[in-house]
């Protein structure tokens, strides 16, 4: 991003990262998010949604790669006796509230689910019922839960279009993608 924060993009009139964080939330359940240290300016962004709700842990080993906010979100979710825990990345700007709902609703409470775009191809959101969360506290390193999700059976569902793998990386990618939205009047 050339030193822009992808995640302080604006979609919808606000920060990529609350817009995410605020659809979570409509779906009434806690949600976590983890920033890496150094975070204050997502932590801004993330002060109008403040509530019980919401819970913004600081993960000073992020650096690490993604294993450390998924290590430290399925501790959140043990601690609270959850039933499984969603993960949805925050830098998915066409998921909506309806895709997640869908998510849900496929969910047998047995099986990781994931959603995939139209195509097929995998992408987020991914649950994972408790059962799985031991495993995700003993990952490490940048590759997130690909080995959780190839040891298991995981249902898919399908989301519209590409909604489910849209990850805007540049401003270029940013650049298009708003490009092709319609224009309000």
């Amino acid at each position: 991003m050339r030193g822009r924060d992808k995640l302080l993009e604006e979609v919808r009139g606000r920060a990529l990262l609350a817009d995410r964080v605020a659809m979570a939330l409509d779906l009434g359940g806690e949600v976590l998010v983890t920033l890496p240290s150094g975070g204050q300016a997502r932590a801004r962004a993330l002060a109008p949604l403040a509530g019980p709700r919401l819970r913004v842990e600081e993960v000073p080993e992020a650096g690490e790669g993604m294993a450390a906010s998924l290590r430290r979100g399925a501790a959140w979710a043990v601690g609270r006796g959850a039933a499984a825990l969603m993960v949805l990345l925050p830098d998915m700007p066409d998921l909506t509230e309806g895709d997640l709902r869908a998510v849900l609703a496929a969910f047998d409470g047995r099986s990781i689910l994931r959603a995939t775009a139209e195509d097929g191809r995998g992408g987020h959101p991914v649950v994972f019922p408790a059962r799985y969360l031991p495993e995700m506290a003993a990952l490490s390193g940048d590759a997130g839960a690909r080995a959780i999700l190839a040891a298991h059976d995981v249902a898919r569902v399908a989301l519209p279009g590409a909604h489910a793998v849209t990850d805007l990386d540049t401003p270029e990618a940013w650049a298009a993608w708003r490009a092709a939205r319609p224009r309000k009047p």
